[in-house]
């Protein structure tokens, strides 16, 4: 399966433009209105959750959220509460300041509940209980990878969308930071993206542990075990970066190149934590405890 996400690439940029926008125009109506403040401030707290989200993501390097953001989406409903209570019930304001409200709010609904979700039906080939797939990728030093050199010992693959997306970034660095506990395990780390080569070589050369990074070109191994995105990268990004992407997925396997652990995520912003990956190793008894 190959999921075709060519409208969502049309929404984030615009949407946080929007969302600025609504939020700086609320702001400002606030400050120059004389009856209408506590409204336009409603509007302005509707408006805050998908520039604090997008924010956290980008600077806080982040490896995870929750699924729904329920603490974001209280903010934006209380904003809304408030323009609203202000027009009909201390009846101080019309109609616009609800609507930008509602539009900020309506806006970070979209991204919770339909642009972080990919609607994904897991791969079989990635399963557990199955043996991983082979494949023969090139690393960023132009050696071709085997996957039989993974055999005779556990190893953790993930397929990662690209230096532009700031989640797989921070889960590569959180992978990176634990790699003196995988290596004391005997864990191999394969990361793979089919981001342009010069990408990967740049990530690579980030990182003083021995992880290989693989280029899947053209996602060509990602299209053949159904984690591929089609029109995955968001428009207007720059660096080089083709249209299509893979999915979020990581895989844990065992010596004999057989599947103890598949996360094969279809929101985005939730990602394993390397605990959860280590432990089902250790409690299989694939590593020594």
């Amino acid at each position: 399966m190959v999921i075709d996400a060519r409208y969502k690439s049309l929404f984030i940029f615009p949407a946080s433009a929007v969302v600025v926008i609504l939020l700086l125009f609320s702001l400002f109506q606030a400050f120059v209105s004389d009856d209408a403040q506590t409204a336009w401030l409603g509007a302005a707290i509707a408006a805050l959750p998908l520039p604090i989200i997008l924010g956290r993501l980008m600077v806080s390097s982040v490896e995870r959220t929750s699924e729904n953001l329920p603490f974001l989406l209280a903010i934006a409903a209380v904003g809304v509460l408030v323009a609203v209570w202000e027009q009909f019930i201390e009846v101080s304001t019309g109609w616009a300041p609800t609507s930008v409200a509602l539009a900020g709010a309506l806006i970070f609904a979209v991204y919770v509940f339909w642009y972080s979700r990919f609607g994904r039906i897991p791969s079989m080939d990635l399963a557990v209980g199955k043996r991983l797939p082979a494949f023969e990728l090139p690393d960023v030093g132009g050696n071709l990878f085997n996957s039989a050199e993974l055999v005779g010992s556990p190893a953790v693959l993930m397929f990662y969308r690209g230096n532009w997306c700031p989640l797989c970034m921070a889960q590569i660095r959180e992978i990176a930071g634990r790699y003196q506990d995988l290596e004391a395990l005997g864990i191999k780390v394969v990361l793979v993206s089919p981001q342009p080569e010069e990408q990967s070589r740049k990530l690579a050369a980030a990182y003083d542990v021995p992880m290989r990074f693989l280029i899947d070109k053209d996602n060509e191994f990602a299209r053949s075990i159904g984690i591929a995105v089609a029109n995955g990268v968001p428009i207007g990004l720059p660096g080089g970066y083709a249209p299509d992407t893979v999915l979020p997925t990581l895989v844990v396997t065992n010596a004999n190149g057989t599947v103890v652990f598949s996360d094969q995520t279809d929101n985005y912003r939730v990602r394993p934590e390397p605990d959860v990956f280590l432990a089902i190793l250790r409690r299989s008894g694939v590593v020594a405890k």
